[in-house]
This record gives C-alpha cells, structure tokens and sequence, in this order.
C-alpha cells in the first residue's frame, strides 16, 4: 500500500511541476519565449495600423449590425427586467402580513365600538 502511495506521490509532483513554472522562467523555452516572436508588441490594435491624419477608419461590414443589436439588447434587457413582477417569496409573505395586521386593526376597531 506504502509503495502505491508513494508512487502515486511522484506521478502527481511530476504532473504539478510542469504546471507550476512561472511564465518566462523555468526550464527551456516557454509557449510565450519561442524563437519567432516578437520581443515587443507593435502597440496597435489587431495589428492595424492607424489611417493616415485626415482619413477616418471604415468600419468593416459586422460592425454596424452587430453594434445595432448589442444596443437593442441592453435596452430590451433592461427595461424587460425592470418592467418583471416581483414574484419572491419575501414579498407575498410581506402582503400577507400586512393583510393580516389589516384584519386585527379591524377585529379591534369593531371590539372597541361595541
């Protein structure tokens, strides 16, 4: 049993070292540090590089009807969600016990008058 334990023990610590090593470091080359990349990024976005001074960029043929129904759905989202009843269970108990606290005040009202 001692023997499967400690084997199991030495399966485990060589899995978790390969994926404890800190990013840049450790032994060899990393994912990030191969030959080929870029020691630097090129500081644009998608790597595009900004229109010339004057020019405005065009927007590719997604943007506009993806942006379209991103803005509907916020809009409808949040004025569905505020517009929803309030169905918990704390607010029917809440109506409950203001109906009954109704019902005594009356019960009282009516002992008192007679």
């Amino acid at each position: 049993m001692r023997a499967i334990s400690s084997a199991a023990g030495g399966m485990l610590r060589a899995r978790l070292r390969g994926a404890a090593r800190v990013r840049g470091g450790g032994e060899g080359a990393g994912r990030w540090t191969t030959p080929g990349h870029e020691e630097r990024p090129k500081g644009y976005l998608f790597n595009r590089p900004p229109p010339p001074p004057g020019e405005s960029r065009t927007w590719e043929d997604w943007e506009l009807p993806c942006y379209v129904t991103s803005f509907l759905t916020v809009v409808i989202l949040g004025v569905g969600l505020n517009a929803k009843p309030d169905l918990t269970i704390e607010t029917w108990a809440h109506e409950k016990a203001l109906e009954r606290l109704q019902q005594q005040e009356l019960a009282a009202a009516e002992a008192q008058a007679e």
